[in-house]
């Protein structure tokens, strides 16, 4: 299907520090793609500069033949919610939900694009339908939810945008085994069935990879390492690093 998102040797900087050193890669549309990589290794600063949170210091990010993100020397690129407006959706780290609003009010944000009412009613049920634990909360105010209900609806906010490319930046965090696993088993759904391209972050390195048909090693704002999801899984140095082998 071909290249969805392209990354041209980016760099990022807070003030002297280096999160980010000549970052390039790309991910095919279609296909879910990992990176893994240990805490501050800056895995959510590349996430954040995809969407425009982050300014480049050098390089640029092409999404579906578009530049949305480059350095200010060259016009900056695309603002935030026009990158959205692109196509793509972070569901962030800590999942940032409201939580005095109810699931609905939390899902109704995630369509603040959206001017057809009938549409985002649609999408609403759509996601009750697919995380049925939403529809059966859908009054009830976000706090009063689990956290894995809190990162599932964190999911379905994001989906409300009918996004091409959704990016999770740890899906899986403070959450229990049986839990991620059944985030992962949406996450799978989410792409082969509704045709949405996936780029996550995961500290479970080894569900990352195993759910993904290829894999980014960062280290220290560097890109180290470079495979099919099964190959990574296989390296020594993956191994013993990151899937205590």
């Amino acid at each position: 299907m071909g290249e969805i998102l392209k990354i041209d040797n980016i760099s990022v900087s807070y003030g002297s520090i280096r999160a980010l050193t000549d970052i390039s890669m790309s991910i095919d549309e279609g296909a879910v793609v990992s990176l893994i990589g240990a805490n501050g290794a800056g895995k959510s600063t590349l996430l954040k500069a995809i969407v425009g949170q982050e300014p480049l210091k050098s390089g640029s990010i092409t999404f579906a033949g578009e530049t949305i993100c480059q350095t200010k020397h060259h016009h900056g690129g695309l603002t935030t919610d026009l990158i959205a407006r692109r196509g793509i959706a972070l569901v962030p780290e800590g999942r940032h939900v409201f939580a005095d609003m109810t699931v609905e009010e939390n899902l109704d944000m995630g369509a603040f694009m959206v001017r057809d009412q009938a549409l985002i009613n649609k999408r609403k049920e759509e996601m009750y339908d697919f995380f049925p634990i939403l529809g059966a909360r859908k009054k009830q105010k976000t706090r009063s939810l689990s956290g894995g209900e809190q990162q599932m609806m964190a999911i379905a906010r994001a989906l409300m945008s009918a996004p091409r490319l959704l990016l999770l930046d740890e899906p899986g965090l403070g959450l229990a085994p049986l839990v991620v696993q059944d985030i992962f088993n949406k996450i799978k759904i989410i792409n082969e069935e509704n045709k949405v391209t996936v780029f996550l972050v995961e500290q479970n390195a080894r569900l990352a990879l195993r759910s993904s048909s290829y894999g980014y090693v960062l280290e220290n704002g560097k890109i180290v390492l470079e495979d099919k999801g099964e190959a990574l899984l296989l390296n020594e140095k993956v191994q013993k690093a990151y899937l205590g082998a």
